[in-house]
């Protein structure tokens, strides 16, 4: 049986928040590789952009899972309080300062008066680059989010289609080129873009609307 179901969560909630709900079960694989899978990178870069290392980043990644998967059993999330995709910033930049204050107890920190006093207990945050830490998240959480669509939208088309999405939106090529460069008709290249364009734009409101 489902375990959602079992449990009696609503199927029709957000996938974000069943899903979290589903994470209440350390011992639901499918749930936590498909939270893993959907938010590892989103963590790791905004490590990497903190200042951290390769191997720094990747230690950030599993400690941030390991403090969920003991956190996530008593775990009550609340719309009210804010969204998930604030939920996660959180997370994430509290166990990047855990880590900077345990493994590089000499480096400056520098205050966030957005986190100070919050019931996360986030007084301050490692700012080793000038990048401000909003700015980051929202560019990592927006890369994320992308390619989050992509990999759902992979499973929908061919993938000429999706090749000729990414060499004429992500890649940037005038289309007669991207035409030339596969040996297909400029049509073909239209309608490919078109219906990945719509399926892209589809995916994305979908994520924003869960998430934001």
């Amino acid at each position: 049986m489902d375990k959602t179901a079992e449990s009696g969560a609503d199927p029709l909630l957000p996938t974000r928040q069943s899903l979290l709900f589903r994470l209440r079960d350390w011992q639901d694989q499918a749930g936590w590789r498909e939270f893993f899978e959907m938010y590892w990178r989103l963590i790791y870069n905004v490590a990497r952009r903190s200042g951290l290392n390769d191997a720094e980043a990747q230690d950030v990644v599993q400690n941030t899972f390991i403090y969920l998967t003991r956190k996530m059993p008593d775990f009550q999330y609340d719309r009210e309080r804010g969204s998930f995709k604030s939920w996660l910033r959180v997370v994430t930049r509290s166990r990047i300062q855990v880590f900077w204050r345990m493994q590089k107890p000499d480096e400056k920190f520098v205050a966030d008066p957005r986190f100070c006093g919050s019931t996360y207990d986030i007084e301050e945050i490692p700012d080793p680059t000038a990048d401000a830490p909003d700015d980051v998240w929202q560019r990592e959480w927006e890369e994320n989010l992308l390619n989050a669509a992509l990999r759902r939208v992979r499973g929908k088309i061919s993938s000429q289609q999706m090749l000729i999405f990414r060499l004429s939106t992500v890649d940037e090529l005038p289309l007669p080129q991207v035409a030339k460069k596969l040996g297909v008709n400029l049509a073909q290249v239209y309608l490919a873009r078109h219906r990945v364009g719509k399926l892209m734009k589809a995916e994305l409101q979908r994520l924003r609307r869960e998430t934001e």
